[in-house]
């Protein structure tokens, strides 16, 4: 829990660790209880600060993301022309992204290979396009060619410059439709993960991109239910094989 892995991830890495006997299996609903029950006396109370939501108790939480500087961005090509792979997550190296938006006119931008989950987030000095061009071309020039082959993104000003994101990255460029956040849905729920680190009303201005980095390898070091508690680190670095 000291590395911010949630009960659930805890439990699942251990099953899938150990055996089906093995006493160290446990469930993740008796780390919960044994955080909020404090007259069990098993975890340190302090433990609770790395739950991903930091609250004493668990509820579901409500996306409440919202979109700025809609308009019509020249030549954008949509979503609904992407190839099948993308959506099937049947081939590596198609990502998503957006803005994280924090407070003082704060920003970061996170992007997520789909079929590893693994994130890299990156900073940008403003939300203006050549701003966050300069940092998306930076953050993504770098990986292997067959980790580069599409960018899904909001439908936001800020990529109005996509063409010059192509060129530097190779990678296509495409575009969710307005106003539909599900279309883009790991890419969202990647960021819900990241406000552990970010919570909102905070600025991000005081955030170097090593500091970047070093969030991201942490969130990329931690399982995923979805990855049979693999993590977004190791399945990323199959997929380079």
């Amino acid at each position: 829990m000291r590395e911010d892995w949630s009960p659930e991830q805890i439990a699942g890495r251990v099953k899938r660790s150990y055996a089906p006997h093995s006493p160290m299996q446990i469930s993740h609903e008796a780390i919960y209880r044994s955080l909020y029950i404090q007259s069990w006396g098993v975890l340190d109370r302090s433990l609770q600060k790395h739950l991903r939501t930091g609250r004493p108790i668990r509820r579901a939480v409500n996306n409440t993301t919202t979109g700025q500087w809609r308009s019509q961005i020249k030549d954008a090509v949509p979503i609904d022309d992407r190839p099948d792979e993308v959506e099937d997550r049947s081939v590596a190296g198609h990502w998503g992204g957006d803005l994280m938006i924090g407070s003082q006119q704060s920003q970061i931008a996170t992007v997520v290979e789909r079929s590893s989950r693994f994130t890299a987030v990156v900073h940008v000095a403003s939300r203006h396009a050549a701003s966050v061009t300069e940092g998306l071309c930076r953050g993504l020039a770098a990986l292997p060619a067959r980790m580069t082959r599409s960018l899904t993104w909001d439908r936001g000003m800020e990529l109005a410059w996509h063409k010059d994101v192509a060129a530097a990255t190779g990678m296509s460029v495409y575009f969710a439709d307005p106003h539909s956040p599900w279309q883009r849905g790991t890419n969202e729920n990647t960021n819900r993960w990241l406000r552990q680190y970010f919570p909102k009303k905070t600025t991000m201005n005081e955030w170097s991109q090593a500091d970047l980095d070093q969030i991201a390898e942490k969130l990329n070091n931690r399982p995923r239910k979805i990855l049979g508690y693999e993590t977004p680190a190791e399945r990323y670095e199959a997929l380079l094989r």
